[in-house]
């Protein structure tokens, strides 16, 4: 994997993406095009690829870390779906998750992602949320416990960290969580504070001993992602499990929003956004994290100047997205601005998949919203 360079131009990407919108898409004869062909650049796969590919880039979808189903193996091929994550636990080390990775990684052809390789990514935070242990893998202390390290101490111990996922074929740690939770209302805070799943509690110390995992993992060769977008420190339910999550306090120019904006100076090129409501940042009814284009437009794109991947936590098992069908919740997700939607459930992704695709082809607007999220996806997975 190459080294991260952050890549400003997001305006110029909007308006290549236009373009792209109004041209012929690749057919029979390109689709025939040799693995060895490779890319200039970005913009040029992108017009190489099929709708049905580029829609493939946009979802990330889940694999059984011990194995993949036949599901997930079915929509990385059919569905064109150019990325995963490894969920679940596996003890079984290195070694084993390799060859997890690896049958999935040799579904990639001309066919299925025009050789686009497939990004893999896993939770690999520490504590309680650490995916994969065993053979090869460091037992990495909760969040909490990181934050009492040196930050030089932390980051060394997050590059150790980043090459082992390296080492099991992993290209992505969806993590690390930037959320601030305080010392009082930690206990009450399911998704975050419940797990000690925080840096610290004020948003300095988040930020310090953050953006050292943060720097570790990219040392590492993997890309970290920042999460969960605008922050889960004030909610008590925890979106995976419990329906209507609202923050009530966070605002647009948040002070707990200061680990995050590090975060994005500092280079990093994923941040995913959480699905609870922000009442007092988007108060439209419906408007959850990943349907607003205040949350992922005003404040992540323009105000933080993030140019990289936007992507979802959980859009198809969550409880929070009860209220809206597969279809819906990954048009909106992707009219609203997100660029990849991140599936729990394998079996949810052809419908959401079909969703995209028919209305890509219907309206120009969305096609040309889709072509930006997939480009910057292949800018992004290809180190700029």
């Amino acid at each position: 994997m190459r080294q991260f360079q952050k890549f400003r131009p997001l305006k110029s990407l909007a308006i290549l993406a236009t373009l792209l919108a109004a041209m012929p898409l690749a057919g029979a004869a390109t689709a025939a095009a040799p693995a060895s062909l490779g890319w200039t650049t970005p913009a040029q796969h992108l017009a190489h690829m099929t709708l049905q590919q580029r829609v493939g880039q946009l979802f990330m979808v889940a694999a059984g870390a011990t194995g993949a189903s036949q599901a997930t193996m079915n929509v990385l091929s059919w569905d064109h779906v150019g990325n995963v994550y490894l969920a679940g636990r596996s003890s079984a080390g290195i070694n084993a998750t390799a060859a997890v990775v690896r049958r999935m990684t040799n579904t990639v052809s001309t066919a299925t992602t025009d050789n686009e390789y497939l990004a893999v990514a896993t939770d690999q935070e520490g504590g309680y949320v650490q995916v994969l242990s065993g053979p090869g893998f460091s037992k990495i202390p909760t969040a909490l416990a990181q934050g009492t390290l040196s930050t030089a101490t932390l980051e060394a111990d997050a590059k150790n960290w980043g090459n082992q996922l390296r080492w099991a074929g992993l290209k992505v740690d969806l993590a690390p969580v930037l959320d601030t939770v305080t010392q009082a209302f930690a206990p009450s805070n399911a998704p975050i504070g419940y797990y000690d799943r925080e840096y610290g509690y004020t948003p300095a110390a988040v930020s310090a001993k953050g953006n050292a995992f943060l720097a570790g993992i990219k040392a590492g060769y993997v890309m970290p992602t920042v999460k969960h977008f605008p922050g889960l420190g004030r909610v008590t339910g925890n979106t995976d499990v419990t329906g209507n999550v609202h923050d009530t306090q966070t605002t647009i120019n948040d002070p707990n929003l200061l680990p995050f904006q590090t975060a994005i100076n500092n280079g990093a090129r994923w941040v995913m956004v959480s699905s609870a409501y922000y009442d007092r940042i988007d108060s439209r009814p419906g408007k959850i994290a990943p349907f607003s284009t205040v949350v992922m437009g005003t404040m992540l794109r323009h105000n933080a100047g993030f140019t990289g991947i936007i992507v979802s936590d959980d859009l198809c098992g969550a409880a929070q997205l009860a209220p809206w069908s597969w279809a819906v919740r990954a048009n909106n997700f992707i009219n609203a601005g997100g660029t990849m939607i991140l599936c729990a459930n394998p079996n949810a992704v052809p419908y959401m998949y079909a969703a995209v695709l028919q209305l890509a082809q219907q309206r120009p607007d969305f096609l040309a919203k889709v072509n930006a999220a997939v480009l910057t996806i292949l800018t992004v997975k290809h180190g700029q």
